[in-house]
């Protein structure tokens, strides 16, 4: 059996819609099983049976998760998006010579030679057809004289996805082009010699750490000293080891930069001291192999291409191997893909029936497979066995990847084909790509600014030197700092000391200079924003309020870079299935031969008074009664139909019907035990068996479990064939092929051969590829059209997800033409999926339509209230989904993202003209301007502060609790809400209406995207993100949604049913939709308001201290000379104040976490940057050049008549800086606990006892200062009076600030303290009543 979806081509004129008919995704097929069915035979002369094989896009669909009624996936196939489009572009031509006349027709409109323009716009975003190789070809069109658009993502928007990609793709970049039937990869089975008689072909042996002994050192560095930070004080560093610049001990220069760079390199040692250890373990375990006509133990690391090995059940997989045989006589084995794509889902692989003999009969396995290139495509293999004289076909159901497990087989047997390096799981091992935080860009302006601070600083140093020089030239002999003469009496009197000359002394001043106040730049900021950001991940992690009970997930922190950046989203953009949805599926309606069913639904069991009976001919004697795990609800009347005793064409096609279900899928049926819960009386009836499914597409299961309730229960699956137990009756249906669900087609088909010999397809699909392929000469067909037609519309303004079933009789010659033509294109290494796809065309026409089922996926737990609370909260949600329109805006509804009082704007447009019209009058009519002038973001930013400003003293109290949820924002007019289409998109994002779209979708409150593709995601994201200043977050629960998770500034992946593709793409991952809320309005906000302050604060941190330096320098002729030691220069700000820096930026809280969700709109704080922004470094700047000087010349006015020596002063100096700026911090401080309190005061204890330490060794200049300063009152009282002046200024400032002008966030904490302080004097009023 076989998919016949094409990676890069398009789809036959068959297949093209109609001019009133607008194609829709397959409904319920995000999933593709590994299932593939072999034929039972060919009716052409050579040929053989046939295995299953599988399309070259049909895995590239499940790459992108095909949920959601998802009809518009890119398929991205195992290349990455640049080579992709590289190949796309340079194999036009050749490609073109291949393609057979079915699609001749659709290729005549594309000429290969385009001009330049033409070219631009067929390989545009969304819209363009590369002509006969697109990524995901739509059938979106309703003019029949425009060829089907298909989205494939423009250069522009492309390349920003690459650029965010770079580190994936650096390391994941191959050579990733399908193999050429002259260039394959020969294997010769159970001969690993011949195999690898070139030794081209790499071991088993796997490495994924990335250092070694010899390397270790230096890469590590290199890798270290990237940051421009690391190399600023690496010079530093080096300048202070010349002679005429050490103004610091050499060692203790270094010291800060050596911590630094150890610390790292431990931590990476140790995290590749892990892999190390990882890989050795992974290399050293055993399986079994086939040498001298026997399985033997041998360790992976040592295994080859061509050897033959044995796996037993629950192992693991060592290296990707084309399946040879199975315990199952039939060949299949179950595997789970859990370590390779995080998809627990058992799915099927199958051995071809002429090796399985070979193996059950233990005779000589041999034989030849060519095969593709290794490429990185996991749901893709392109290969073909030569056995015996005959060529069979291999794909992807045929080969099971290193890191699988062997489930419900007993063993299984296969020959390697790629080993070590070259398995698909190991091309796939790649990191994420990193991202950076806004405010961490923004720290680098200030950062700037400091540097232009230092500079000016050593300027007026070595400015004011040279002219101190030049004015006492002629009295350097007598003066101190600058005599050449050493006038002491040490082991070389009158030497002299070294002097350059005034212009080089300059030069030298300036240079030490930029030494003594290198700490401008805060070295120790980075590794403290990395511990405190690590310390925030530990307790977004631990809170129990985003733990998901339901599948035992919880929250996790996958990135450390962008924690703040949770504070300041302005636009979410959410997937819809299975992200606002649960993405389990209830099948509610039926819509058969144009009746309409289900809506009176009754549970199965109830229909006869048990708990196990579902139909009547079931209670038979010795006939078998199906279980199902979860109770499903039936149509009485449906019910009674299938049951009547008639052959009207009712009768016939709800049979038909049921039997397209059951048998139109590849899920996997699962037989077990039925659970005494099923007991009648106490008693477990002897003929009733439990039976559940197993499938990597919930709609599939959903629609065979259906099937089951209504009497047709699918319960045997095999390479050959299918049985069903139809009303109690078996019914065993041969399977000749299948053809799978593509985002091309949007149909899948399956074709059997019923015991009579009689032939049919039957084929499901989404209702606008099945209309355009339906039988049109039946009157009677118009009718169940028309009929049908209006149950999907009503179907799906109840937000149900539908599918359209369809069927038709095959005749010999079409059987024989179908066959040879699927015989050809299973065996092909070339253009498999054009030639596979043309095949399914030739049985997919002409169908009698059987009727249209519908789906319910229900809202997830708190959907419509977290988003609610994220629109007060100045958040703009855009639902981006491939579901029909209808659905979506139903979804919309239930989910309160659409409000009856909002205006919708609906695109439906199908030509640019039409698109920009639409637009254009959608403006208009609601007064939306343009984007023309260049301050317009600023505007609209400033409009929007407006909505939020602080409030009149007498009313500050009460205004958080008497907010109206529902406030219009900025504007007294209906809010809007813009609907468009994934049609409108594709001209819409390839044209210039771009900005057109962006003005009108960013004065809409809420905006919902209907059938996207996931590249259309990502190109809707960056219509933001490119447009205007704003956070952006993505967030989404499938390998669909990876691309916009990945194009936004923070991603968000559910751990939900759809695998783990999305949360190993994302920067964080939940469990639920309804977490976004807290992880935003709480998390968001403390960690936005701990970073930013964080930040300024170290900033002020180290400035007080280079300034208060910098008047000592003045006072000392310009000489940069220190008071302080060397080593209290360098413990600053690595050990005396540190600590508190990091506790109050893990630990700090303005606002309880109750508060912050009950009043939204106090998230506009990150929007309106309150916590971090230039106005505040100015005036903390200004705060500093204060303090420094209260700092530096209280002392000196104070000892300026004693005899104190300047080692005094400097501890002096040392310990009021650290309690400074420690009472500084302890001013700012919105929480106290325990633990901050121990970073405060401990901080200044450990410098104490520091300064004690440095001034009782001798050999320092500082000897036994401390001892002498400590016993006079002086000292003390000038350590006060410099803290009390010096942050006088700032506690005037903040108390009028709050009192006059009070923020948002103070008039919340004032009204946290009312609401605590009324208890306390009820407590205290009770005391004093008794």
């Amino acid at each position: 059996m076989t998919s016949g979806r094409p990676l890069l081509s398009p789809f036959e004129p068959s297949s093209l819609p109609t001019p009133h008919s607008r194609p829709h995704p397959h409904p319920h097929h995000r999933h593709h099983s590994s299932l593939r069915i072999s034929s039972l035979g060919c009716i052409c002369c050579n040929a053989s049976v046939s295995s299953s094989v599988v399309d070259e896009t049909q895995r590239n669909n499940n790459l992108f998760d095909l949920k959601e009624e998802e009809e518009d996936i890119v398929p991205v196939g195992d290349k990455g998006l640049p080579e992709l489009f590289v190949e796309l572009s340079t194999s036009l031509g050749k490609k073109s010579k291949k393609v057979n006349s079915a699609d001749s027709q659709f290729y005549r409109q594309f000429p290969v030679e385009c001009s330049p323009q033409e070219r631009k716009r067929l390989v545009s975003w969304g819209g363009a057809m590369d002509q006969h190789h697109n990524l995901t070809t739509l059938e979106i069109s309703k003019d029949s004289s425009r060829p089907t658009s298909s989205r494939v993502a423009s250069s522009r928007i492309q390349d920003k996805l690459n650029k965010s990609q770079r580190i994936l793709q650096k390391s994941m970049r191959l050579d990733d082009k399908l193999s050429h039937e002259d260039n394959p990869r020969l294997i010769h089975i159970n001969d690993p010699n011949r195999t690898n008689d070139k030794f081209q072909f790499t071991g088993n042996e796997i490495r994924t750490s990335k250092y070694t002994l010899i390397n270790f050192l230096p890469k590590n560095l290199f890798i270290q000293c990237r940051r421009f930070a690391y190399l600023y004080f690496g010079v530093i560093v080096i300048l202070n080891q010349l002679p005429p610049l050490a103004v610091f001990g050499r060692l203790a220069s270094a010291f800060p930069l050596l911590f630094v760079l150890l610390v790292t390199a431990v931590k990476d040692g140790y995290e590749d001291w892990r892999r190390h250890r990882s890989d050795r373990n992974e290399n050293n375990r055993e399986a079994l192999v086939l040498q001298s006509g026997k399985f033997e133990l041998k360790k992976w690391k040592n295994m080859c291409a061509g050897e033959v090995v044995k796996i037993h059940a629950d192992e693991t997989i060592p290296c990707d191997m084309v399946l040879l045989g199975t315990s199952d006589p039939s060949g299949i084995a179950y595997i789970q893909t859990m370590n390779l794509d995080g998809e627990s889902n058992l799915k099927t692989r199958y051995a071809r029936q002429e090796t399985i003999s070979m193996v059950l009969e233990g005779g000589m396995i041999s034989g030849v497979i060519r095969c593709e290139q290794p490429n990185r495509n996991i749901y893709e293999f392109t290969a073909y066995m030569e056995l015996k004289g005959q060529r069979f076909s291999l794909s992807q159901s045929n080969i099971i990847l290193r890191g699988c497990q062997l489930k419900n087989t007993e063993w299984a047997v296969g020959v390697v084909v790629y080993a070590g390096q070259e398995t698909k799981a190991m091309l796939n091992s790649a990191v994420s790509p990193s991202k950076r935080s806004r405010l961490e860009s923004q720290m680098n302006r200030e950062t700037l600014w400091l540097s232009v601070f230092l500079l000016s600083m050593c300027l007026v140093v070595a400015f004011g030197m040279g002219l101190w020089l030049k004015r006492h030239e002629d009295e350097l002999e007598t003066l101190p700092y600058y005599r050449k003469s050493d006038f002491g009496n040490g082991k070389f009197p009158g030497k002299p000391y070294k002097y350059y000359g005034i212009a080089m002394e300059t030069l030298f001043s300036f240079l030490s200079s930029i030494i003594v106040f290198q700490i401008m730049i805060p070295i120790s900021l980075y590794i403290t924003m990395e511990l405190v950001r690590l310390g925030q991940s530990y307790f977004m992690i631990g809170d129990k309020h985003m733990y998901d009970s339901s599948n035992n997930s919880r929250f996790q922190c996958r990135s450390l870079n962008i924690n703040e950046d949770l504070g300041q989203i302005r636009y979410v953009f959410t997937d819809k299935t299975g992200t606002l949805t649960e993405n389990k599926m209830e099948f509610r309606r039926a819509s058969v031969y144009g009746d309409n069913y289900g809506t009176s639904l009754v549970m199965a069991g109830m229909l006869q008074g048990t708990d196990i009976s579902v139909v009547k001919t079931a209670a038979s004697v010795g006939r078998r009664k199906w279980h199902l795990k979860s109770a499903i609800a039936v149509d009485s009347e449906l019910m009674e139909l299938l049951h009547k005793d008639l052959a009207g064409e009712n009768r016939i096609a709800a049979h038909e019907f049921f039997l397209t279900l059951a048998a139109c899928n590849t899920v996997i049926p699962i037989l077990n035990q039925s659970s005494s819960s099923m007991c009648i009386g106490g008693e477990l009836p002897d003929n009733v068996e439990g039976i559940d499914y197993q499938g990597e597409s919930p709609d599939e299961q959903a629609l065979v479990a259906a099937a089951s309730a209504y009497g047709y229960t699918l319960f045997e699956r095999t390479s050959g064939y299918i049985v069903i137990d139809v009303n109690g009756e078996k019914l065993r249906l041969d399977v000749l092929g299948l053809h799978e669900f593509d985002s091309v087609r949007k149909r899948m088909s399956v074709v059997v051969r019923f015991p009579n010999n009689n032939v049919k397809v039957l084929v499901k699909g989404a209702d606008t590829s099945m209309f355009s392929i339906l039988k049109k000469d039946h009157a009677g067909n118009d009718h169940i059209r028309q009929a049908t037609q209006s149950h999907l519309n009503e179907y799906s303004s109840e937000g149900l997800r539908t599918l359209v079933v369809a069927g038709r009789d095959l005749s010999g010659e079409e059987l024989e033409e179908w066959q040879c033509m699927y015989e050809d294109a299973s065996t092909s290494l070339t253009d498999r999926s054009i030639k596979l796809r043309q095949t399914a065309a030739l049985i997919e026409c002409n169908l009698h339509l059987l009727g249209a089922t519908a789906i319910e996926d229900k809202l997830q737990e708190g959907v419509p209230e977290a988003i609610e609370s994220l629109r007060q909260a100045g958040i703009k949600v855009w639902v981006l989904t491939g579901d029909k329109q209808e659905t979506a805006i139903s979804i919309g509804l239930s989910s309160k993202l659409l409000t009856a009082d909002m205006s919708q704007i609906v695109i439906n447009g199908n030509s640019e003209n039409e698109c920009r019209k639409l637009l254009s009058d959608a403006k208009a009519k609601y007064c939306v301007k343009s984007a023309n002038c260049p301050d317009r973001n600023i505007k609209c930013k400033n409009n929007d502060e407006n909505d939020y400003l602080g409030v009149p003293v007498d009313t500050k109290l009460s205004i958080l609790l008497q907010q109206h949820a529902g406030e219009e924002e900025g504007s007294a007019s209906a809010p809007l809400a813009l609907i468009i289409d994934g049609n409108s998109l594709v001209y819409i994002l390839e044209k210039d209406l771009e900005s057109e779209l962006f003005d009108l979708a960013t004065s809409c409150r809420a905006v919902l995207c209907c059938r996207v593709a996931p590249l259309q995601k990502a190109g809707i994201v960056d219509l933001v993100k490119s447009r205007t200043d704003d956070l952006t977050l993505a967030i989404g629960d499938g390998a669909n949604d990876v691309s916009m998770i990945q194009m936004a500034d923070v991603g968000v992946g559910i751990c939900g049913q759809e695998g783990r593709q999305a949360v190993m793409a994302s920067d964080f991952a939940m469990g639920q939709f309804r977490f976004l809320k807290r992880l935003l309005l709480v998390h968001g906000h403390w960690n936005y308001q701990r970073v930013g302050y964080l930040v300024l604060y170290n900033f002020y941190r180290n400035a007080v201290f280079v300034l208060m330096l910098f008047w000592y320098i003045l006072c000392t002729a310009f000489s940069t000379t220190s008071a302080l030691t060397d080593w209290s220069s360098v413990l600053y700000s690595v050990v005396y104040t540190s600590l508190p820096t990091i506790v109050i930026g893990i630990l700090d809280k303005d606002l309880s976490h109750k508060t912050l969700l009950q009043h939204p709109k106090l998230y506009g704080v990150g929007h309106r940057q309150e916590s971090y922004n230039m106005h505040l470094f100015w005036i903390m700047m200004f705060d500093t050049l204060w303090q420094s000087l209260v700092l530096f010349y209280i002392p000196l006015f104070t000892y300026k008549e004693s005899t104190i020596d300047i080692w005094s002063m400097g501890s002096l100096w040392t310990i009021a800086v650290v309690v400074l700026v420690n009472m500084h911090l302890a001013m700012d401080i919105q929480r106290w606990v325990l633990y901050t309190h121990i970073a405060i005061w401990g901080s200044i204890v450990i410098t104490f006892a520091c300064v004690v330490v440095l001034d009782s060794i001798p050999m320092f200049p500082n000897y036994g200062t401390i001892y002498h300063l400590a016993k006079s009152p002086t000292y003390w009282l000038s350590i006060l009076l410099i803290t009390v002046l010096a942050l006088l200024p700032r506690f005037f400032f903040k108390v009028m600030h709050q009192t006059f002008w009070p923020s948002d966030i103070q008039i919340a904490r004032e009204a946290e303290i009312m609401r605590k302080r009324p208890s306390c004097f009820e407590a205290k009023l009770d005391q004093g009543s008794s």
